[in-house]
């Protein structure tokens, strides 16, 4: 038996020599290289190594609290529990109560507790995952133990609440637990589970409302102030879990879903009571208030960049990461720099004070993995008493250095009075990456009632999606039924709530198909009472009951800060004293600022982009899509955003966006691209060009490398337009702007307006007596503005200038309204554009009488128009006084025709177009031909046609198809719209091909108008034919003439 038993231990060690070179035969087997094998083997020891860590991890842990227990015991039995020293460091905080009875519950009842979890993993978790999936249907928890060692409340804080009906309730709670789950999926042989588990963080617990009945309190709310520490122990499948890199990665994505539920602003509410009407106010009530975080910079961080070996030092490139709960934002990288200088702004909503924290942490970054430079805490308590914190904090755990940050408390008003004074001080906020805000949106989606169904007796499954300008929030999905309940809250800062929307869209998930939508402006909510509407919608584009009940809450953010601190108040928010009239001799112009009209007009020419990083991909990654790219321009303080691309890493957007900058150091005109998602927008890279270095070059026209990003690069067109008080060049400017014309985007402005109002006089009396406390609003077209609201008096000064785009200077008027603080008028005046055409400078100063208003009612003010011309028009302008033509190009229209039809209208032509024609043989075709460098394309604009010759008795439906020959494919072929029953039809319109100048120079374009000879028929009648060689057209001047119409069958 000795010999048998010897005989089977050596071939036991020989096997088990054996297993060690399968990998090695198995590699050779299917044709793997030495260095696949030495990957696993790094793979198995790091996974073993993490394995071992964490299992010793969790022994230590339950080590410690078994000691700690024992000394306690020991300590209480000696009698020496008075003795504070020698008592566990949690029972030392003065503020803090020990829970000892707490524990001997919880560890009373935590094996019934560990039956119930059985009992819900089992009969109603374990069923609802089989039914999920059709793969999952094996699907089974084979054990479930929640252990023997219980949830301990190391510590418990009270706090008095907000009001008397609430009590805060502060429980620092450590779970080291030997619970232990078992799953198995039998049809594919898999088991998997869960061994041990650490969870640290402070709960708290908010019993609110206290009644005057029992049970007393009305419900509990409970969540996570800030984020819990976790770590698990995985077994079976989930071992793989275990090996570095994807251990973090699991372990966040848990405490992720976990914070979804129970770290603010996220909280779990047990109602005690039935029909408690204050469930969805406790479930999310309004903020605190908001924090603006001023990141400045840091200075003398660590160097963490290291080279040959480390015997050379370089620098760090640091950034940062501020997260308060759920709320996680990163800066931008500053690269080799151990004193950076972000200067960006950020905001965060604060709902528990005291408690809840803002943590920073500055990072180096690496190609691999990222080292820690420091990092900061700070309770916003102390924000809320300080009101401005402007500090350098010294950065903690191993960080050298120190960190500068501002931070101001934002408090939430229910009154639109100071909305005016906080939009004036947000502009002088130079704010990166998003403009400061001037309110928040607290929405609190309720529920829906008589949703349509898409499919006769099928339920729909509704969710909604709430868009204010470019973010974009989804509610969870409720199945099968047309009367969903979400009981939900959304929060969204406003920029300028006076003109921007919130929209709805209620869809059915999965396919995505609306069931209804609700575009609602939110300067309604300005004046509802209290900036609050709580009432049921009626849906749009749904079925005839469809209401969508939900309440919008609207809070402006105003900085009380406190004289002796914080940054000083803007300049243009103060009242004026009121003005004394007896002997005072009144001004005869305007006294402006000498800046004023020195504005310069950008024209930001957002071309195409190469590239891109795809950030679209299907099956977790195997299968690599690409991108649906936007691009979001900012400039002072404005924010343009192109259209999405679909599916292009090489978009071409030719977008126009032009905005009012003036010459201030430090401003830059930034791009950041991202790719449009359901969810959230993916990052594709950011570039910026210095605003001074456009405005003394005047034109920049270069590809930008992205930054942050690994590839990618935008082609940009910057131009600096200077106002010129001349109109000789105003007709050449509208012709080119009509060249330049994108197909898409806003008509390109033609003249800078800008108005200084000063003051105004002998306004009428409020009830007989009473001066009014007055403002002046301005408005071109759909845009306006308005002065200060200046104290009570008949002579109100406000001394503030306004500038305005133009469009078209010859049919543009700007309005002035002087109103009272109500909203009653106290006069108005209207001032044509070509008004100041005609005047000397461009420049009208003086007193304007005021309709509607008191006898002697007038304004006193500025207003100056500067023409902007484009490196363009100077060109044109050159070629036609170089080829001695008249400076002043004629109409192309009859005065008696609409000149505002068509927004591609051909209104003013240069000096070498030729007026009207005469009758030709077979009437005359005026067309535009010009090549776009910028675009590289060939541009055509079909004008019109004069005198065509009716063949038959009835007018004709005359249309203009043009062909690019050589090539008669239908990627050449452009044709217009039919005009009806007309010899002199308009068209106006503007076709395009992608083609180089030097190809185009060698392509003949064929033009034919014809009509249509009846609705039934498809033949097409020829009017005429044009055949023009482009070798002998100036395609870059972008000459507009008229053309001679040839017969069909004669020769070219």
């Amino acid at each position: 038996m000795e010999r048998r038993g010897a005989g089977l231990a050596a071939l036991g060690a020989l096997g088990r020599r054996l297993l060690w070179a399968l990998p090695a035969y198995a590699a050779g087997l299917l044709g793997l290289g030495a260095g696949a094998l030495v990957l696993a083997l790094a793979l198995y020891a790091g996974w073993r190594r993490r394995r071992r860590a964490r299992e010793r991890g969790m022994r230590l842990a339950a080590r410690l609290q078994r000691d700690e227990e024992a000394a306690v015991r020991a300590a209480a039995a000696a009698g020496l529990g008075a003795a504070r020293g020698e008592l566990p460091a949690w029972v030392s905080f003065p503020d803090v109560e020990r829970a000892e009875w707490l524990n001997k519950v919880l560890a009373q009842a935590w094996p019934f507790f560990g039956q119930y979890m059985e009992k819900l993993l089992v009969e109603n978790i374990a069923p609802s995952i089989r039914a999920s999936n059709t793969h999952l249907q094996t699907f089974t928890f084979t054990k479930v133990d929640m252990g023997e060692k219980p949830l301990r409340v190391l510590g418990v804080r009270a706090h008095p609440g907000a009001h008397k009906k609430q009590i805060l309730l502060d429980l620092n709670i450590s779970y080291v637990g030997d619970v232990q789950i078992d799953v198995e999926v039998k049809k594919f042989f898999c088991k998997a589970g869960v061994k041990g588990m650490q969870l640290h963080g402070m709960l708290r617990i908010i019993l609110e409302p206290l009644l005057g009945d029992m049970p007393i309190v009305g419900a509990l709310t409970m969540f996570f102030i800030r984020r819990p520490t976790l770590d698990i122990n995985w077994t079976g499948m989930t071992n793989l879990l275990d090996i570095p890199g994807l251990s973090s990665m699991s372990d966040t994505m848990i405490m992720d879903a976990i914070s979804s539920y129970l770290v603010l602003p996220n909280r779990l509410l047990i109602p005690l009571v039935p029909d408690l009407h204050e469930a969805a106010q406790l479930r999310c009530p309004l903020p605190r208030g908001v924090v603006r975080v001023h990141l400045r910079g840091a200075r003398d961080l660590r160097s963490k960049d290291r080279f040959m070996g480390g015997l050379v030092e370089g620098k760090s490139d640091p950034y940062a990461v501020l997260r308060v709960g759920t709320q996680v934002v990163t800066s931008r990288v500053i690269d080799d720099n151990l004193n950076p200088t972000w200067d960006e702004v950020y905001e965060f909503i604060v709902h528990e004070v005291p408690g809840q924290e803002m943590e920073v942490e500055l990072f180096d970054k690496d190609p691999d993995q990222d080292d820690l430079l420091g990092r900061m805490k700070l309770d916003f308590g102390e924000v809320l008493k300080a009101r401005v914190l402007d500090e350098w904090f010294p950065l903690q755990e191993g960080g050298q250095g120190r960190l500068h940050l501002c931070l101001e408390w934002l408090s939430l008003m229910s009154d639109a009075s100071k909305l005016d004074q906080v939009l004036e001080r947000n502009r002088t906020i130079v704010a990166k990456p998003d403009p400061p805000s001037a309110a928040i949106l607290v929405m609190y989606l309720d529920r829906a009632e008589d949703l349509p169904m898409k499919k006769p007796g099928k339920e729909p499954n509704p969710m909604v999606q709430i868009s204010v300008q470019d973010v974009t929030r989804e509610s969870k999905v409720v199945y099968n039924t047309s009367a969903p309940v979400w009981e939900d809250a959304f929060r969204f800062f406003l920029h300028d709530p006076v003109n921007q929307d919130v929209d709805i869209q209620v869809k059915d998930d999965p396919r995505q198909s609306s069931l209804g939508s609700l575009s609602l402006p939110l300067a309604r909510l300005l004046d509802a009472p209290e900036l609050t509407l709580d009432q049921p919608f009626q849906l749009q584009h749904s079925g005839p009951g469809s209401r969508l009940y939900m309440k919008l809450v609207l809070r402006v953010l105003f900085l009380d800060a406190p004289e002796n601190g914080g940054p000083p108040p803007t300049p243009s928010g103060q009242l004026d004293p009121p003005a004394t009239t007896g002997g005072t001799h009144r001004p005869t112009h305007a006294s402006p600022d000498p800046r004023f009209g020195t504005e310069h007009v950008l024209r930001i020419h957002l071309l195409e982009a190469e590239n891109l990083i795809a950030k679209d991909n299907f099956f977790k990654g195997v299968v690599r899509g690409r991108s649906d790219p936007y691009a979001k321009v900012r400039v002072a303080g404005r924010v343009f955003r192109s259209r999405v691309v679909k599916e292009d890493l090489n978009p071409r957007w030719n977008e126009v966006y032009e905005a009012i900058v003036d010459n201030v150091p430090g401003q830059d005109v930034e791009f950041d691209l991202f790719d449009k998602d359901i969810d959230k927008d993916d990052f594709l890279g950011r570039c910026k060009v210095p605003l001074r270095r456009v405005l003394s070059s005047r034109i920049v026209d270069e590809w930008l490398p992205l930054e942050e990003v690994k590839s990618g690069r935008l082609h940009v067109r910057l131009e600096s337009l200077a106002p010129s008080p001349s109109a000789a060049l105003l007709e050449q400017v509208l012709h080119t702007n009509s060249l330049l014309q994108p197909a898409r985007g806003e008509e390109l402005s033609a003249a800078l307006l800008s108005i200084f109002v000063d003051r105004a006089a002998d306004l009428p009396l409020r009830k007989g007596s009473k001066p009014p406390a007055a403002f002046a609003s301005l408005a071109v077209r759909d845009i306006s503005v308005k002065t200060k609201t200046c104290t009570p008096t008949a002579e109100p000064v406000w001394d503030e200038g306004f500038s305005f785009l133009i469009k078209r200077p010859h049919v543009e008027s700007l309005e002035l309204q002087v109103k009272e603080e109500g909203g009653q008028p106290l006069g108005a005046l209207s001032l044509p554009l070509p008004q100041l055409l005609a005047s000397e400078g461009l420049a009208l100063d003086g007193w304007f009488p005021l309709a509607g208003g008191g006898p002697g009612s007038q304004v006193l003010l500025r207003a100056q128009l500067g023409v902007l011309v484009s490196q363009q028009a100077e060109v044109g302008a050159s070629s036609v006084s170089l080829a001695g033509g008249d400076a002043a190009p004629q109409p192309a229209e009859a005065p008696g025709e609409d000149a505002g039809r068509g927004g591609l209208r051909q209104r003013l032509l240069p000096a070498d177009s030729h007026p009207e024609p005469s009758e030709g043989p077979l009437g005359r075709l005026q067309l535009t031909l010009w090549y776009y460098g910028e675009e590289r394309k060939l541009v055509a604009i079909v004008h019109a046609c004069r005198k065509l010759r009716a063949v038959s008795k009835e007018l004709p439906d005359p249309y203009v198809s043009l062909v690019l020959l050589p090539d008669r494919s239908r990627s050449t072929k452009r044709k217009t719209s039919v005009q009806k029953k007309t010899l002199n039809p308009d068209f106006n319109e503007r076709f395009e091909w992608d083609v180089s100048l030097e190809e185009a120079s060698r392509r003949k374009l064929e033009a034919h108008v014809k009509s249509t000879l009846s609705f039934m028929s498809r033949e097409k009648e020829v009017l005429g034919k044009l055949h023009l060689d482009l070798a002998q057209v100036d395609l870059s001047e972008g000459g507009t003439h008229w053309y001679e119409l040839r017969d069909e069958r004669s020769n070219p």
